[in-house]
């Protein structure tokens, strides 16, 4: 190997990623080292107990409980321990040292990214964070850097592998949530908490960093709309392939534009949605991410891949170690995050798609006439009707409408669906599900 300058590397965490990090580093070392320009050293791995059982087999003499120790003398920190504290604080005293930074922490930046990259931007340091948005996929830098000349418009994504798994099977097989949610569970796809993923949570940070990369503006947690996939049952699947779609837990991050002089804004959201079956992302399957950006110039362009895994994972971790140290190499201050375009975030209600309506409804004359005229009222036009014969649902007494909408503003839709609930000719409203991708 040539006699490189040698860099030194700390890594915080050692669970299913970092100990695969680590393991990489040291196997290919002097590859990675060709690539890099330099010798990449790991200096130490911080955790919280050294005799944890591990995946990988690790020299026990890298393994230390203290990380302030480990991050003062290193000019590349990687934090793999994830959580907000003490990753936060962790990250914050590495950049202030002087060190590059490498996370795949989404829940710490979609909570305190501008803290983070403001810390960065002080001390002329950069922070990659490629394996935070999509696991193995490369979708920041080319968001970050390919697409920085573009004017991107709009950006859906299948970011959570758990639910894409879940809603895959459930699709396939025909099988009940609560059933492939435990099957999910026992093939460790899921949490014994499966929280974070079924209601959303893990997709919204991950569309926060999406968004805030693609429009240039820092995106807050809070302002991104989340539902999860919990209400998603066979019936609905049933119906949803019946009419040509497949559902999906989808984060959509959009470029508004403002109507009668308001402003441009952008949306942020995450919820399950009815995608055509035609469509790239429908044939994303068991528990693989995509994510779909249409740009004005470059057009529709789609990246696909395993969305976690902690080899997989590594990948992408070990990517970004690598520009670190390219950086490093060449000096200089380090490239700051662009979020100068300060657009507003829109609430849910501005947002304008088409809707699924699904209706349980007496069955008797001039049921439809009243359910159109409700909905003409709201401001909401009909674009197909279904209408399962009386005696084929739950109460023979009831037939089902399946309701599929033109374009509509997503207030006029929640208050007509109200008003529906309330009319006398309206047993239920069964669900109600967006449709994208058309």
């Amino acid at each position: 190997m040539t006699d490189y300058r040698r860099l030194r590397v700390a890594l915080l965490g050692a669970g299913a990623v970092g100990s695969q990090v680590a393991a990489l580093l040291r196997r290919h070392g002097d590859e990675l080292a060709d690539r890099a320009g330099a010798a990449l050293d790991l200096v130490g791995i911080g955790v919280r107990n050294p005799d944890a059982p591990r995946e990988v087999d690790l020299p026990q003499e890298l393994f230390t409980t203290d990380a302030e120790h480990l991050i003062l003398g290193a000019d590349i920190v990687i934090e793999l321990i994830g959580g907000i504290e003490p990753a936060r604080e962790y990250l914050l005293q590495a950049l202030n040292s002087g060190a590059d930074v490498v996370t795949a922490n989404k829940a710490l930046l979609a909570t305190h990214g501008p803290e983070i990259f403001e810390a960065a931007d002080q001390v002329g340091a950069s922070v990659y964070y490629e394996a935070a948005a999509a696991g193995a996929i490369p979708i920041i830098r080319p968001l970050r850097d390919s697409l920085a000349g573009d004017r991107v418009q709009r950006i859906m994504g299948i970011v959570n592998g758990t639910t894409n798994y879940i809603l895959d099977r459930m699709d396939h097989e025909g099988s009940e949530f609560e059933d492939v949610l435990a099957d999910a569970q026992a093939l460790g796809y899921a949490e014994a908490d499966p929280t974070a993923d079924i209601e959303g949570y893990d997709a919204a940070q991950k569309a926060a960093i999406l968004a805030s990369l693609a429009f240039h503006t820092a995106v807050p947690l809070d302002a991104v709309h989340r539902e999860g996939i919990t209400s998603i049952d066979k019936a609905m699947m049933d119906s949803a392939r019946h009419a040509g779609y497949v559902i999906k837990l989808l984060a959509v991050c959009e470029r508004l534009t403002g109507r009668d002089g308001s402003p441009e804004s952008i949306s942020v959201r995450v919820y399950p949605a009815l995608i055509p079956r035609e469509h790239p992302l429908a044939s994303v399957h068991g528990a693989n991410n995509a994510v779909f950006v249409q740009a004005e110039a470059a057009g529709n362009l789609m990246f696909y891949g395993a969305g976690a895994g902690g080899v997989q994972t590594a990948s992408a971790v070990l990517g970004d170690v690598v520009s670190a140290a390219r950086r490093h190499i060449a000096g200089g201050v380090g490239v700051g995050e662009s979020t100068r375009a300060n657009l507003p975030v829109s609430p849910i209600d501005f947002v304008e798609t088409r809707y699924q309506v699904t209706l349980d409804v007496s069955d008797r004359p001039g049921v439809l006439a009243s359910v159109a005229g409700i909905l003409s009222d709201g401001d909401v036009s009909i674009a197909t009707v279904e209408q399962t014969p009386s005696g084929t649902g739950e109460d023979p007494r009831t037939a089902r409408l399946v309701i599929g909408t033109h374009i509509a503003r997503e207030k006029n839709l929640a208050d007509t669906v109200e008003r529906l609930g309330r009319s006398d000719v309206v047993e239920r409203v069964v669900s109600v599900l967006r449709v994208e991708g058309d």
